[in-house]
């Protein structure tokens, strides 16, 4: 493989995001994501080769945080590098010579303004090749719907931190799975669990980010 290739892959796995950024130390001064997709895609390194790698680099970085070898500022950063190596590749998804996995529709449920499970989520599947519509917080059940119909076979992600908003999500989740039962919907937050997942008649429970990624890829593989 390409070494400007592979050192994008590196990029990713460390979290460096451009030459300018501090972390990690020991890539300190060295070009990072940004200048090096430039790099690439000026050498006519194909943009699925590039995104390839960069997916492979968040699913060592997913593996890692999983055995909890690193841990959310880790995956943060990693997920931001990626983000930056997107920008670069949007427009040749635009142009339809590289394919995305799928479409992911993502928001706070009503009445529960957190969001910083949320973005992280939408940036780790972002990450990892799935264009993100990302709805925001305080997110109403029609707005959901809307999405769902603007995006045929989307995925649903749905989040909340207040246990007092778990009543909103099972209301959003059933209303979904009326008017769209085969729509797959994914739920999230610190008050929930596979319990209450099944309970309010989701399709699957993710506990962080990575799980979200590998119950989404595992529903196209």
């Amino acid at each position: 493989m390409n070494e400007t290739v592979d050192a994008i892959g590196v990029c990713i796995e460390k979290g460096k995001v451009n030459k300018s950024s501090s972390y990690p130390i020991d890539l300190q001064g060295q070009d990072g994501a940004d200048e090096l997709t430039l790099q690439a895609l000026t050498q006519n390194i194909a943009p699925d080769e590039i995104l390839k790698t960069c997916n492979d680099a968040m699913q060592r970085i997913g593996d890692k945080f999983g055995r909890n070898e690193v841990f959310v500022p880790e995956l943060l950063m990693a997920a931001k590098a990626m983000n930056t190596v997107m920008v670069h590749l949007k427009p040749f998804f635009q142009a339809g010579s590289i394919k995305t996995k799928g479409k992911f529709i993502i928001g706070t449920v009503s009445g529960d303004l957190h969001d910083i499970g949320k973005n992280l989520v939408s940036m780790v599947v972002e990450g990892n090749g799935w264009e993100v519509i990302d709805l925001g917080v305080d997110v109403k059940t029609a707005k959901f719907l809307k999405a769902i119909s603007d995006n045929p076979n989307s995925f649903v992600g749905l989040s909340a931190l207040l246990t007092t908003t778990m009543a909103n999500m099972a209301s959003t989740v059933k209303e979904i799975k009326m008017e769209y039962p085969k729509t797959t919907v994914i739920v999230g937050g610190a008050p929930l669990s596979e319990e209450s997942a099944k309970i309010m008649g989701a399709d699957g429970y993710a506990a962080d980010p990575q799980s979200a990624v590998l119950f989404l890829n595992r529903k196209i593989a």
